[in-house]
């Protein structure tokens, strides 16, 4: 719901969806021909010890780049490996696709079901790492400051999107189950469970912190958490994690406890589909699958300059091919009709102050973006701000000018730690 006030005084209310009622159970999408695993390193680190094409993988097998094993990812599925190729992603992040001629038979490999029956963080870090909910284990590896604190969030951080929401209420044992654990192979004992809107019962005994959330976007986004919900304000420029404290969502705790007790890996990822008109429906994809496979499942087909997007409305991302396969964190997929694609100029600004006051963090907008649009991003980090910004997307979504403001401070934030990273490694 989204409530405005008709002077334009008072900022608009955007509230996320709760479930309520009996939940059913997601719809299965039928498993793919072929399957398409992304691993984050350059493909050119591949030698004659790692995965290549005409290999046999089985379903949980551990795939490597090269013979030291540091860049890997688990297979979801069985068959043939079909190809090894470069893919780039977002704000070039570079990637090594994996693609898998899937042969129907779902041999299991059982290496993870050895390894499992000791649970330590080695273990999780070999198999769990792309598990369905993309656990940021490799956080609990040596960090720079020591976390004391895990929150479990039983929400999503977007509007719309009800896939960790919908793990919190109906797979509570699984989710148990991953607290156990997490708390075995972390040795961090102070675990808290966040829930939109309303307290959720029956938790108490499990060892984990209740503590609710407000239904209000953008409540949910871990420095609002933070701030809201452990009284603890994350500096400009730092991360939860630099305070000690990490956030996992619940799909991917439940994908641990799931992994621990029975010995496999969990390969199906829960994903919030939200087709052209705006209804919502949750389904099961195995990791890997392509997209355009989950929503000829669900009947919704692409037109030319039809928009889709890996994630919410006011935090997704654009993508531009329809093969683009589920990841293991890819919690909801949108799709947006070419005639409702909100407008875009670069019409300046007017000062109308709608971004200054709906900013969750009173950021000047309005003198931000001047100078983001100018490309002059060390002046907009220096003087307005820029690392404040949590990327909740509102003040885009306020823009009366349709400035992609938000565009703006992500392309921002990529290119100023793209050059300081050069900077550091030519020291």
């Amino acid at each position: 719901m989204i409530r405005k006030s008709f002077f334009g005084l008072a900022t608009p209310r955007l509230e996320y969806t709760l479930l309520t009622g009996e939940l059913s159970e997601p719809q299965s999408i039928p498993p793919p021909e072929t399957a398409t695993l992304l691993i984050e390193a350059p493909f050119d680190t591949q030698d004659a010890a790692g995965i290549k094409p005409g290999d046999a993988v089985k379903r949980g097998q551990k795939l490597t780049l090269s013979e030291a094993g540091e860049a890997s990812v688990i297979a979801s599925v069985s068959g043939s490996v079909q190809s090894v190729a470069p893919h780039i992603g977002d704000f070039g992040r570079i990637f090594t696709a994996v693609t898998i001629g899937v042969n129907g038979t779902g041999e299991i490999d059982d290496q993870f079901a050895d390894q499992s029956k000791l649970p330590a963080l080695d273990t999780a870090l070999d198999y769990l790492v792309s598990v369905p909910g993309a656990p940021p284990l490799k956080k609990f590896k040596t960090p720079e400051v020591p976390i004391d604190t895990i929150v479990i969030y039983g929400g999503d951080t977007d509007l719309l999107v009800t896939t960790n929401q919908f793990v919190i209420k109906s797979r509570l044992d699984e989710v148990k189950a991953g607290i156990v654990f997490l708390k075995q192979i972390t040795g961090v004992e102070r675990i808290i469970i966040a829930v939109p809107g309303e307290i959720i019962q029956g938790y108490g005994h499990i060892g984990a912190e209740m503590k609710r959330v407000a239904a209000e976007y953008p409540a949910a986004l871990p420095p609002m958490i933070m701030k809201d919900v452990l009284k603890r304000v994350v500096p400009a420029g730092q991360t939860p994690e630099d305070l000690g404290v990490t956030f996992i969502t619940a799909e991917a705790v439940a994908a641990i406890g799931t992994a621990f007790k029975t010995g496999t890996c969990p390969v199906s990822k829960l994903i919030t589909v939200v087709d052209k008109s705006g209804d919502c429906k949750l389904v099961s994809a195995v990791i890997g699958t392509p997209i355009v496979k989950v929503l000829r499942a669900l009947g919704i087909t692409l037109a030319d300059r039809d928009r889709l997007i890996i994630g919410g409305p006011m935090t997704g991302s654009a993508i531009y091919s329809e093969d683009f396969p589920v990841t293991p964190d890819t919690g909801a997929i949108m799709v947006q009709d070419k005639d409702d694609i909100p407008y875009v100029s670069d019409y300046p600004c007017i000062n109308c102050g709608d971004c200054i006051r709906i900013c969750p963090v009173a950021i000047p907008v309005n003198m931000l973006v001047r100078f983001l649009e100018a490309g002059h991003y060390e002046d907009a980090a220096d003087q307005y701000d820029l690392y404040s910004c949590i990327e909740c997307g509102l003040c885009s979504f306020v823009c009366v000018s349709k400035i992609p403001i938000f565009q703006y401070i992500r392309l921002a934030k990529f290119e100023l730690g793209r050059t300081r990273a050069a900077e550091a490694a030519n020291d």
